[in-house]
């Protein structure tokens, strides 16, 4: 099958650790074999230029047209022109990561009530399912 996804300038990222941890980022330059150079662009994910080993992010299947050491202005043109921001959001990546949010925010009744929810559900079902069979 091999790979689908490489390490790559213009690649869009996700960043899993640190203090930008799930936020999108593009790589704009290969440092060597354990770093690379990357870019938010600032104003549309707050990531800043900056040098980040690859174990702390994950290669998406999303590219930019950029040449190498883009400047910023460059790649939030880029970032606009290829809609990175709303294909992202159509990714069932990004679905998961969204429900896992909403999930950790949710308070102790609301918990509740989604356990309630599930109940009467699965009642319903079982209702259905004895009257089927």
């Amino acid at each position: 099958m091999g790979f689908s996804r490489y390490v790559e300038v213009g690649r869009v990222v996700l960043i899993n650790y640190g203090p930008e941890a799930g936020k999108l980022a593009t790589i704009i330059d290969i440092v060597d074999q354990n770093k690379c150079l990357i870019d938010g662009p600032e104003d549309i994910t707050g990531v800043s230029r900056q040098v980040i080993p690859y174990k702390r992010i994950a290669l998406t299947d999303l590219t930019v047209k950029i040449s190498r050491n883009a400047r910023s202005k460059t790649l939030k043109k880029a970032w606009a022109e290829a809609e990175i921001e709303s294909k992202w959001e159509k990714t069932s990546w990004a679905k998961k990561l969204a429900s896992k949010k909403k999930r950790a925010n949710l308070s102790d009744f609301d918990r509740f009530k989604v356990m309630v929810a599930k109940k009467q559900k699965s009642a319903i079902i079982a209702k259905k399912m004895k009257q089927l069979a």
